[in-house]
Parts: structure tokens; C-alpha cells; sequence
């Protein structure tokens, strides 16, 4: 299936900002793991602190998504409102990198990860922009499936840097810190032919009072999709299962560093994690046109429920590996599939909008996994019991997915 210039240049955005979250979920916890300990900070308060900013950067932004998408939807503003908050985040990533204080560069990730997660909104609101429905589930597969092997350029690059820093004769926290630039000029240089190449196709016409009017759009989509039973059941059971989804992305390497598992390890697991999740994110939307979008996502959500059980046990190296290949199995398809399927389902017109709920309920999930995994962690010296915690929200939310209509858009 070939891809149009604009379905190539939204699809590139992908590859741009999956370098970022690469970090995030990799080497960044373990740099801030080092800074905070070098301290004088417990490991499990370290944890805790993680998943802490983590929940607050979402939880604020999953309170403006849906007003913000809102705002989008007009026209001329979809665009503005995603180069504002994509030099929020490039800015915010580059001034943590020169600080040394842990508290500082833990408020400095908050700012980058609201500007990071807030361009998701516009981002996503984009797909229906750049191609049609019969063709949604394929590029918002490719999307995910060449971000993930694409974030491994110069996340690779970094690790090199890291690893063989004294052949370079600089020391692994100049070597980290470079690591971070090159991301983050990664970030800008790949979203710059989606500025270029994607127009707002689908949009409304500007009215007075733009702001007190997204206010109340905001308020009648909300009760326009509780009385539509197909997008109320969906998005309740994506707030369930992406929750256990993202707080095992987001994490992982911290949760790794608290049970012992080696850095290097950790690292190259991840990296593993994005080969393996390339050719599945892709085979899943091939799935999905065979057996059905909503079917892949159950098959996902199963496996998923199988990694929570299987990290509570989570105890040598090898398991971590194991968990990284198992993942890399549903991540993308999970991912992927839950976009394009309910880019299907709202207007298009509106699907900044819609995709502002759609977001706020992936972000307030986000928000009360890593709580979990802080609480298991004060409240009980270990983060354990609130990794099996997860298998409850990936129950509930395949059980309120069971509750849909098989796949009728």
C-alpha cells in the first residue's frame, strides 16, 4: 500500500517523538536514578519520586487535553498549538540536561513530558487529516512500527557514547547528557516535514469567543459520547487497559533498577523491545483487517495480563529479557490499533476534540499506574504488588471491550 506524501510526513512525526519517549523510559530513570542516590536518596523513594512526576505532568495535562482539543479543531489552530507545545518540550529537555540537582531535573522532565504528551493530542487529531478510514488502521500501524525502530538510531548512538566513554575520553555523565542532545535534535529535525507537508483538512469555522465556546463543545461532546454506547464502552475500557500498558512502558527500567537487574541489561532489553514491537505492529493491522481491529486489541490486552502476573515474580535477568520480547509482541499492535480504531469512530471535523477525551483518558490512566507503583513502593519497601495490581485494570477493560458490537465502524 503506497503512502502519500502527507501519510509519509505524519508517519515521520512518529519516528520523531518515539526517540523521545525511548528515553524517557529508558536511560533517563536510570540518569535520574544515579543523581537522586548520589544524594543521599533511598531506591525506593527514588522510585516513588519517578512515578510521582510522571502522574503529575499527565494529570495535569489530561485536565487540558480535551479544552485544548477543542480550541484545534478551528481553523489554522491545530498547527499553532502543536509547534507551541513542541518547543515547550525541545526547550524544557535541553536546560534538564545541563542541570546537576535532582529536584530541579525532575521539574524540568514534568514541563518537557506536558509538552511531549500535548503534541500527542494534535498529533493523533492529525490522522484523520491524512487519510481515510479504510486506510487508518495501516498508517497508524506504520506509524508506531517505524517509530520504534526508527527511536533506536540515536538511542544507539547514545548508548555507544556511554559505553565506550573513556575511548572518547569523556566521563558516562557528559557521555548521558549527550545522549539527551541528540534526541532531542532528533525531535525537532523529524517534525519538521510534518509542519511542512500536513494541512488541516477537517476543521470548523472560526466563531466569537472561540474560548468560552470550545468550553462548551467540550462539555456536549462529553455527553454526546455517553449516550453513544460504542465510544462510552471503548474509551472506558482504553482508560483500563492502556493504564497497565503505559505505567509497564513508563516504569519498567526503574522498576528493573529497584529488583537489582543490571543498567547495561536493562538497556539493551528495551532496545530489543522496539525490534521485536517493528514487524508486529505491522502484522497487527494485517490481523486487523482479517479478524478484526477489536479482536487484536483482546489478544494484546491477554498478553499484557500475562507480563503483569509474570513481573510480579520478576526476581533474575534472563526474565527481564523474557518480558522485553513479550511486550515488544503487543505494544505496538495495542497501541496502534486503539488510535486508528477510534479515529474511525469520531466525526472528523471534531477529532481534535474527540481525541482530547481520548487522550485525557489514556492521561489520567497513565496517572494512576506509576501512583500505584509509588504507593506499593512506600507503603510496602517494594514496587511488586503494584505491577500484579495491573492485571485487575487489564481485566475490567477487556471485560467493558467484550461489551462492543464486533468490529462495525
Amino acid at each position: 500500500m503506497k503512502l502519500t506524501k502527507e501519510e509519509k510526513s505524519w508517519i515521520l512525526y512518529d519516528v520523531a517523538n518515539s526517540a523521545f519517549i525511548l528515553i524517557i523510559t529508558a536511560t533517563l530513570p536510570i540518569y535520574f536514578r544515579s543523581l537522586a542516590e548520589s544524594s543521599g536518596v533511598s531506591p525506593n523513594v527514588v522510585t516513588a519520586w519517578w512515578g510521582s512526576a510522571t502522574s503529575i505532568a499527565l494529570f495535569l495535562l489530561a485536565l487540558a487535553s480535551p479544552f485544548l482539543g477543542a480550541i484545534a479543531d478551528y481553523k489554522g489552530y491545530k498547527k499553532k498549538l502543536f509547534f507551541g507545545f513542541l518547543m515547550l518540550g525541545i526547550l524544557s529537555s535541553f536546560l534538564f540536561v545541563i542541570v546537576d540537582q535532582w529536584q530541579a531535573f525532575l521539574f524540568l522532565y514534568i514541563v518537557a513530558r506536558i509538552g511531549y504528551s500535548a503534541t500527542n493530542v494534535f498529533y493523533d487529531g492529525m490522522l484523520v487529516d491524512v487519510t481515510t478510514n479504510e486506510r487508518m488502521d495501516h498508517v497508524s500501524s506504520m506509524g508506531y512500527a517505524l517509530g520504534y525502530v526508527g527511536s533506536t538510531i540515536p538511542f544507539v548512538i547514545g548508548l555507544v557514547l556511554i559505553f565506550f566513554n573513556e575511548a572518547i575520553g569523556i566521563s558516562v555523565g557528559l557521555a548521558t547528557q549527550l545522549s539527551f542532545i541528540i534526541t532531542i535534535i532528533w525531535w525537532f529535525l523529524l517534525s519538521i516535514p510534518l509542519l511542512k507537508n500536513v494541512k488541516q483538512t477537517y476543521y470548523l469555522e472560526h466563531q466569537p469567543q472561540i474560548v468560552k465556546t470550545s468550553f462548551k463543545r467540550v462539555i456536549q461532546t462529553f455527553k454526546d459520547i455517553k449516550k453513544t454506547p460504542k465510544l462510552k464502552y471503548f474509551m472506558l475500557a482504553y482508560f483500563f487497559y492502556i493504564d497497565g500498558v503505559y505505567t509497564i512502558i513508563s516504569m519498567a527500567t526503574s522498576f528493573g533498577g529497584e529488583v537489582g537487574i543490571d543498567d547495561t541489561a536493562m538497556l539493551l532489553a528495551l532496545l530489543l523491545t522496539q525490534f521485536v514491537a517493528f514487524p508486529f505492529a505491522i502484522w497487527a493491522s494485517k490481523l486487523a483487517k482479517k479478524f478484526g481491529s477489536l479482536t487484536i486489541i483482546k489478544v494484546c490486552i491477554i498478553i499484557y495480563g500475562f507480563v503483569a502476573v509474570f513481573g510480579f515474580f520478576l526476581a533474575h535477568e534472563w526474565q527481564f529479557w523474557m518480558l522485553a520480547i513479550i511486550i515488544g509482541m503487543a505494544q505496538g499492535g495495542v497501541q496502534s490499533l486503539s488510535r486508528s480504531y477510534f479515529g474511525q469512530m469520531v466525526p472528523k471535523e471534531k477529532a481534535n476534540e474527540y481525541f482530547g477525551f481520548f487522550d485525557i483518558f489514556g492521561k489520567f490512566a497513565d496517572f494512576m499506574g506509576p501512583m500505584l507503583i509509588t504507593f506499593s513502593s512506600l507503603v510496602f519497601g517494594q514496587s511488586k504488588y503494584g505491577i500484579l495490581f495491573l492485571v485487575i485494570l487489564f481485566v475490567i477493560g477487556y471485560s467493558f471491550l467484550n461489551k462492543i458490537e464486533p468490529d462495525t465502524i
